[in-house]
């Protein structure tokens, strides 16, 4: 992939929404990322074209046998500035996605640059209300036409962008979730730790169960013994446990969660106690039970925390901290986010100014 970047200027801008109305991911802006990847040239031709339909072949090979990547991310706007959350870390987390799939890394370096030419383009679309962002999402998907069982040949690489609302509204709102017995996410070996279309797609199932039940998200267990848990939804899990930060240790079906290694880093630096264990199932249920266990949240980039208010756990419905926010959450929320909107202190490097 050559360091030039081409801009393809569009002929018309969108009008743009108001974004307090907008449902995630169903808006994008005026403008988007594109390269391809060939054997003789690797990744060539990067460009910023108007937001366009993609064209590719039925027998495109991502849609038949799933080598399909992504990453998301936020832009923030602060006054006149615009912030990014740690992007070096998603176009690494990409690569590790790419390499798992066998699919051709692409450059971290051009792909950053890529982004803050791309936003410096569409600033005007990083929304300023309370809570909201402009969403980032980079995909990588095998686009040669082939019906073969292999690792493609030919790739597409887009980065677009959609501008969001605060997830809960611009403040944490506790929700309810369900422990699947029967469906599992991922197993070690697998592909749960990393970002690839097929983990999502083969979680679908089980969210449905649990939103027919009254449940807005599945807490997954391990996919060898299901005893132990490992993610809920789409998100890193934490507890608060006898006043530690305790989350689930990394096993190779977990996603290394952005968010969730900046909690932790966080959580640390502001003195808490943080542990990364083996979570039995069992051993949760009898901390709720006893109250050892007092809060439990998500963490993602879609909503940063999501805390849990209600759990049910083999037919047994257990309420979490009178299912209102805890202390903890709010604590961590507020410092994460101050930091992210650029209105607290960034002790960490972790903003780039655009």
């Amino acid at each position: 992939m050559g360091q030039t970047i081409q801009i393809e200027k569009a002929v018309s801008l969108k009008e743009k929404p108001d974004v307090s109305t907008v449902k995630f991911g169903t808006v994008f802006t005026d403008y988007m990322f594109s390269s391809n990847y060939t054997p003789e040239h690797g990744w060539e031709e990067p460009s910023i074209v108007p937001y366009q339909n993609l064209e590719i072949s039925p027998a495109a090979n991502g849609i038949h046998y799933g080598q399909s990547v992504f990453e998301g991310l936020k832009a923030y706007k602060n006054g006149d500035e615009v912030l990014l959350f740690r992007p070096d870390e998603n176009f690494k987390r990409l690569n590790t996605s790419l390499e798992r799939l066998a699919m051709p890394k692409i450059n971290e370096e051009v792909s950053l640059n890529a982004l803050y030419e791309l936003i410096k383009l569409e600033r005007d679309w990083v929304p300023g209300g309370p809570g909201q962002s402009l969403y980032i999402r980079p995909f990588v998907f095998a686009d040669e036409a082939f019906l073969g069982v292999r690792s493609a040949r030919t790739y597409q690489y887009n980065i677009i962008l959609s501008p969001v609302a605060g997830y809960y509204g611009g403040q944490l709102d506790p929700t309810a979730i369900y422990v699947e017995d029967d469906f599992v996410r991922a197993v070690r070996g697998g592909v749960g730790d990393i970002k690839c279309a097929g983990n999502y797609a083969a979680s679908i199932l089980a969210q449905q169960k649990a939103a027919e039940m009254g449940y807005e998200q599945v807490l997954w267990l391990d996919g060898v013994e299901q005893k132990y848990v490992e993610e809920v939804g789409s998100m890193n899990i934490f507890f608060v446990r006898n006043n530690e930060l305790i989350t689930p240790k990394l096993n190779g079906s977990i996603l290394s969660g952005i968010t969730r290694k900046s909690l932790i880093e966080l959580a640390e630096y502001k003195g808490y106690t943080v542990k990364e264990e083996r979570i039995h199932i069992d051993e949760l249920q009898a901390g709720l039970k006893d109250g050892s266990v007092t809060e439990i949240f998500g963490s993602g980039t879609a909503a940063v925390i999501s805390p849990v208010g209600r759990m049910r756990i083999h037919g047994e419905d257990y309420v979490v901290n009178d299912n209102q926010v805890g202390p903890v959450a709010e604590d961590l929320y507020s410092h994460y986010t101050g930091i992210q909107y650029g209105h607290l202190e960034d002790p960490f490097g972790w903003i780039v100014r655009i």
